[in-house]
């Protein structure tokens, strides 16, 4: 282990009377890079404040080792009275910091340093203050939400960087493939506590599911223990009872335990809400073209869109993601060629920059559209009260305005609000801007059993991996090409991710890439799940086979059906699930195993 920086031990905050972290306990040696995890609203930001010393505790005590620099990223920057992005990136340098670094990074970033910061978009002031912070050079980097309105090559820069930089590390984020490629180390806030894995974020959720089982089946042991207990009580009590007073007090220690557990947070419940099935056919765009003067943002473009696809649009920030999306769905006429859109589509579109959530507006009145006080998804009806469970709202946060509610509340919020809507079209652009990973499993589970058709807009990697079948990728110029799979196999096949956003001098030259496909290709290896597929696959394909064998012997019989028409049927039943199950599971294993001779 390294040499310590940073010491928080027995950190106590309460909001409004309610603990927010209970004796959580942080520590940072100068060869960490340590990721904060856990559900929105659990306290990361608010210990990495702590950690930082611009929030003060309760009680505990922070330990800093003397002389070790510190620089805190928010997820607000404050620009203060700055006239120039220059001038606010040199300010956070401090007395022995070098000038250059400054310009340097402002360059990486896609931005020159004359820009003046009230006038910077969210993108551009991420950037900025990513640039004070990277250039201070500090002992120590504390960085909270670092990706938020970046694009894809800009998050894929900073991961590079941050890799090759001296600095311990504290990161906050809710993007996957960043925290599993930075971190070696994980804390996990849960409930005001703070649990500590010796490894990185890859090997974090089979521990957290571990941890969680656990526990679980220690509040059965208890259970139980008190169930013997009352019986003791009741019927094992002597004439000498004074004898038996520390069972008597036994039981109450194991009443007091159980009654002082505080159980894990509940799940979002996500269920969209289905519309009628649009034509097989939902877009054919033909020679389709869009500029704005001289800047074209789709040039002949030829893409057909089919019922149950997933197309992901990828590219830098001002490629014309948006602008596509507008003209793909008939809300802007093009230039030159034409849109077909299918029958019967019934579209809905996730807003995530919450544009149409006004601040007065409330909660309840934001999911039922002001109309009455239920929902209806599916056929079933529901109170808004039920419905707001569903998405972790607590029942007075009914008439709650949207004003005060926190980020990752208003994402749910907007979910809330839409999967409520018939649909078999959705559009999603950026789903995943302020959802923890738990809800980020539920919303790609979704999207894997939506029967209808997704386009999808997002910088998360794992996301795009996970959710698309097909990447149209922004090539410049009004260029896109459309790859098949998700943003790995994209890379794959281009050779190339989508290329870093940076402000090169004029005498600089472009360095040339050696053999970029074969490179890509050699980076690509088979995950652990994948690995565990194919050595698990062929024990379960032999099972399935061996259990068919069997359910078609009884099956065979003929005076079964007369005999036993509940076991004939529970036969046949199995039998067709189980036939279904070994065709899939063979289909699963093909694809792996191509993939592994493709990849070898």
């Amino acid at each position: 282990m390294g040499r310590l920086l940073l010491s928080l031990k027995d950190i106590s905050l309460s909001f409004g009377g309610k603990p927010l972290l209970e004796r959580a306990e942080l520590s940072l040696a100068d060869d960490e890079r340590l990721c904060l995890v856990g559900r929105n609203g659990s306290g990361k930001s608010t210990l990495l404040k702590i950690a930082a010393g611009l929030v003060e505790a309760d009680s505990g005590e922070r330990w800093v080792q003397p002389g070790t620099t510190f620089h805190y990223l928010p997820q607000e920057p404050d620009f203060g009275s700055h006239d120039s992005v220059l001038s606010y990136v040199e300010a956070g340098l401090g007395p022995m910091g070098e000038a250059h670094r400054a310009q340097h990074y402002l360059r990486e970033l896609g931005l020159s340093g004359d820009e003046t910061p009230v006038q910077l978009s969210g993108g551009e002031a991420r950037r900025a203050a990513l640039a004070r912070a990277l250039a201070a050079d500090p002992d120590v980097l504390m960085l909270d939400e670092p990706t938020n309105h970046l694009d894809l090559p800009a998050i894929e820069w900073l991961e590079q960087e941050l890799k090759s930089l001296r600095s311990a590390i504290i990161l906050i984020s809710h993007d996957r493939r960043f925290l599993e490629a930075l971190s070696n180390r994980t804390v996990w806030i849960d409930r005001g506590q703070a649990r500590r894995l010796e490894r990185g974020f890859s090997d974090f959720e089979a521990w957290r599911d571990q941890v969680l089982e656990e526990e679980e089946r220690e509040q059965q042991l208890l259970q139980k223990r008190i169930e013997t207990e009352e019986y003791w009580m009741r019927y094992g009590v002597t004439a000498r009872r004074k004898r038996n007073m520390r069972r008597v007090n036994l039981l109450a220690t194991l009443r007091k335990n159980q009654k002082e557990h505080v159980g894990r947070v509940g799940s979002v419940k996500l269920l969209a809400s289905d519309g009628a099935s649009s034509g097989k056919l939902v877009i054919e765009a033909e020679k389709l073209s869009k500029a704005f003067g001289e800047r074209r943002i789709v040039s002949n473009l030829n893409l057909t869109v089919l019922r149950g696809n997933r197309l992901a649009l990828v590219g830098p920030n001002g490629a014309g993601k948006t602008t596509l999306i507008r003209l793909l769905t008939g809300q802007m006429p093009p230039d030159a060629g034409t849109v077909k859109l299918g029958t019967n589509l019934e579209m809905v579109t996730l807003d995530q920059n919450r544009a149409s959530l006004r601040p007065d507006d409330i909660v309840a009145d934001v999911i039922t559209g002001g109309r009455g006080s239920s929902v209806t998804i599916n056929g079933e009806t529901k109170h808004v009260m039920t419905y707001m469970k569903d998405f972790l709202f607590r029942p007075e946060q009914a008439r709650t305005p949207v004003s005060v509610l926190s980020g990752g509340e208003r994402a749910r919020l907007i979910l809330a609000r839409e999967l409520a809507k018939p649909s078999n079209f959705l559009i999603l652009d950026e789903p995943t801007n302020d959802l923890d990973l738990e809800t980020l499993d539920l919303l790609q589970e979704l999207l894997a059993d939506y029967p209808g058709t997704v386009i999808v807009v997002s910088h998360d990697r794992d996301f795009l991996d996970r959710v698309a079948t097909s990447v149209l990728m922004a090539e410049g110029d009004g260029k896109w090409q459309e790859f098949a799979g998700g943003y790995s196999d994209m890379v794959a096949q281009r050779g190339e991710g989508i290329r870093a956003r940076k402000a090169k001098p004029a005498s600089e030259k472009p360095v040339e890439r050696a053999a970029p496909v074969q490179e890509a290709q050699a980076k690509r290896r088979l995950s652990f799940k994948e690995k565990h597929a194919l050595e698990t696959l062929p024990v379960k394909m032999e099972a399935l086979r061996t259990e068919l064998t069997t359910l078609e012997a009884v099956l065979a019989d003929p005076s079964l059906f007369s005999r036993d028409p509940k076991g004939f049927e529970k036969a046949s039943l199995r039998h067709a699930a189980a036939a279904q199950e070994l065709s899939a599971a063979e289909d699963h294993w093909l694809e792996l195993e191509i993939l592994r001779e493709a990849l070898s």
